[in-house]
């Protein structure tokens, strides 16, 4: 599910992260995904098993105000309407809340794999 990411690269170098975020702000910006009262998060495809194991997981508070969001940008956007400024998302409450119950059921996951494919040997009894 998680896609490469160059994150970790960015956030180790300070003069890169001070040069990259007034970039990444203008691009979350510009994919107008806020404007329409949406998080990053509400954008990922709910496709895979992993994704829908991790809606399971929200709270249900969490789980409520995203079908809320996602009803009322579909509701923009049968209307070709933008929301009103105050009820945009401000880049402080665009916050990832599904991203880490994803990257913790894939780590479960690797795990499991991990125990299934792991191959136990009895020891041999060594007569005296």
């Amino acid at each position: 599910m998680s896609a490469p990411s160059i994150t970790k690269f960015i956030t180790k170098r300070p003069w890169l992260k001070r040069w990259m975020t007034p970039l990444a702000n203008w691009y979350a910006d510009a994919a107008g995904y806020r404007k329409l009262g949406l998080r990053a998060d509400d954008l990922i495809p709910e496709e895979s098993d992993t994704v829908m194991l991790a809606l399971k997981r929200l709270p249900p508070k969490e789980a409520y105000d995203r079908v809320f969001r996602l009803r009322r940008a579909f509701q923009c956007s049968l209307s070709h309407q933008l929301l009103p400024k105050d009820q945009q998302t401000k880049p402080e409450e665009d916050y990832l809340y599904l991203t880490p119950i994803i990257k913790d059921i894939e780590a479960e996951s690797r795990e499991r794999g991990d125990l299934e494919a792991m191959v136990v040997n009895k020891r041999k009894q060594h007569k005296i």
